[in-house]
Formats: structure tokens, C-alpha cells, sequence
């Protein structure tokens, strides 16, 4: 629940806020020399693991703390998106994911993203198991194509790498399958939810 009394100053405020900057630096990192410089991919890779890891320790301390704020309710949300947002992209850019499946995860994430910070305010949906499968799942897998697989030279790295990112592609193709199927649960779960409502308040 809401903090009231909690102000918005706070740590975990404070590491979404620097998420949300971070995103900007990531995607130049990640794109810089066409997405093939070792060095700077490496970069990518330490920036976005690090986002990952201050998004849950963050929500961690918000939730042990009671330092729940409405800013970061509608900003730890965005931060998380935005970051893997932009790897979704850029790694569309480089050509280490199809376009197509780019497009459908964004278009599920935000648009339950915006549905849950517009009409659900009398409406809760609790975190589904396979929200939560979905987020390791596209975390690990993007965290892992942010790497240089592809771009080192010489054995046995280049044998490594290659093995690598197929095994990324196939952590990634079960995040997308979970993040369609998390979706249709939460819509699912919203409509249920609106119509009880509605039923309840006809009485």
C-alpha cells in the first residue's frame, strides 16, 4: 500500500530515478560502432544487469521500509519498461532480435503498463506466477544478447559466443511466449474483475 507520510526523497526514488536516466546511456552503449565494439557491449551489458539488479532492490526496500510512494508506483513501472524497452530495440537495430517480436512484447508491455496506471485504480491485479517467469526470463535473455557474442574473434570465445546467443534466442522465444500468455491473464483477470464490479454495484 501507499505511503502517505513517505516521502517521494527517498532511496528506492532515488534508484528508479537514476533507472530512468540510465536508459538514454544504455541504448548509446549498446548501439555505439553499429553494436559491434566489444568494449562498449561489454559496457551495455554491466549497464542493463545493473538496472535489473537496482529494480529489485528497490521495490525490496520500498515494500520492507513502508516507503511506498505514488511516484514510485507510476515511475518503477515506466523505469523497468523503458530499460528493456530500449534493449527490446537496439538489439532490433543490430540485428540480434526479429523486429516482429520486438513489436509484439512492447505493445503488450505498455499497454498493460498504461492500463494499470489509468483505469485500474479501483481494479487490482495481483502479479501473476508467469508475470514473474516472464521478467526472469526477458531479463536473462536480453542481459545475454547485450554481450559481444558475436563480435569477439578468435577460438574458443568465438565458438562460446555462438553458442551463447542461440541460447539466449531460445530464453528469449520462451519470454515472449510467457509475456503473451501473462497478458492474456491480466486482461482476462481486469475483465472479470470490471464486471464483478459492475455486478456489485447494480445490487
Amino acid at each position: 500500500m501507499t505511503n502517505p507520510e513517505a516521502s517521494n526523497w527517498n532511496l528506492p526514488n532515488v534508484l528508479t530515478a537514476l533507472r530512468i536516466v540510465m536508459v538514454p546511456f544504455f541504448g548509446w552503449t549498446l548501439l555505439h560502432d553499429g553494436g559491434d565494439s566489444v568494449l562498449w557491449r561489454a559496457v551495455a551489458f554491466a549497464l542493463f544487469v545493473g538496472a535489473m539488479i537496482t529494480d529489485k532492490i528497490d521495490g525490496d526496500i520500498a515494500r520492507k521500509r513502508n516507503l511506498v510512494t505514488n511516484f514510485g508506483k507510476i515511475a518503477d513501472p515506466i523505469a523497468d519498461k523503458a530499460i528493456t524497452g530500449m534493449a527490446f530495440i537496439g538489439l532490433s537495430v543490430v540485428g540480434d532480435i526479429w523486429w516482429w517480436v520486438t513489436i509484439v512484447v512492447l505493445l503488450r508491455e505498455w499497454s498493460v503498463t498504461l492500463l494499470r496506471l489509468s483505469i485500474l485504480r479501483q481494479v487490482v491485479v495481483a502479479a501473476a506466477q508467469s508475470g514473474k517467469v516472464k521478467t526472469v526470463l526477458q531479463a536473462i535473455a536480453l542481459s545475454t544478447l547485450c554481450l559481444p557474442l558475436r563480435q569477439v574473434s578468435g577460438e574458443p570465445w568465438e565458438t562460446l559466443g555462438e553458442i551463447l546467443f542461440y541460447l539466449a534466442q531460445v530464453m528469449l522465444a520462451g519470454a515472449v511466449a510467457m509475456t503473451l500468455w501473462s497478458g492474456y491473464e491480466f486482461f482476462r483477470d481486469v475483465w472479470r474483475q470490471r464486471g464483478n464490479i459492475r455486478q456489485s454495484a447494480g445490487r
